[in-house]
């Protein structure tokens, strides 16, 4: 009891006082006890508020959400436009001036001779890239033929025989064009500018 008075005489140190609020004595056994110590701030008092006033802003809440939900319903049943499935206007204008087959009769003869050409072109492309193929493999086999002869009568002129040929590595090769050069044309380095539409 007496440490409990002294404490409380003595100026409160910020240890002592940190004693002070957690020590107290008990009438029991277990003489002192320690407290946790709580750092709190007295409660702040409730306001009341009109109950009129909360079911304003309820209301005003669920009308909001309710025309969220409205827009979305709404935006959902349309379409994301496609841009370069959109043919421009000034050429919807034109098309009967761009109207190729326009005055152009078709017969069922001229049908069956464009299907009979297509297939006589097809047959065509199929057994000239047979006879590539067959050339390739006809090559290859003479080669190989001729490299393992070589190395039966000399193995460094086999040797020489498979190095590659430096002369043919900084091959340049210039020829038709698909179109013509354009003059002072610059490059570009690689920046763009996204101008793509965004739909949220």
């Amino acid at each position: 009891m007496s440490l409990m008075f002294s404490l409380l005489r003595a100026p409160l140190t910020p240890s002592k006082a940190f004693l002070a609020h957690s020590l107290h004595t008990a009438s029991g056994p277990s003489c002192f006890r320690f407290t946790p110590a709580l750092f709190a701030e007295p409660l702040k008092k409730k306001r009341k508020i009109d109950p009129q006033v909360l079911k304003q802003r309820e209301d005003r809440k669920r009308k909001r959400l309710e025309k969220q939900i409205r827009r979305l319903e709404k935006n959902a049943r349309q379409l994301k436009p496609v841009e370069d499935l959109q043919v421009p206007i000034e050429l919807l204008d034109q098309q009967a001036q761009r109207r190729r087959t326009q005055g152009v009769k078709v017969t069922p003869a001229m049908q069956d001779e464009r299907v009979l050409l297509e297939k006589q072109w097809a047959k065509f492309k199929m057994q000239e890239k047979l006879g590539d193929y067959q050339l390739i493999d006809r090559v290859l086999a003479a080669q190989t033929k001729a490299l393992n002869e070589l190395r039966f009568e000399s193995e460094a002129l086999y040797q020489a025989a498979i190095q590659p040929d430096g002369a043919l590595v900084p091959l340049k090769v210039v020829g038709p064009m698909a179109t013509p050069p354009i003059r002072g044309y610059e490059m570009p380095d690689g920046e763009y500018i996204d101008i793509s539409k965004k739909w949220e």
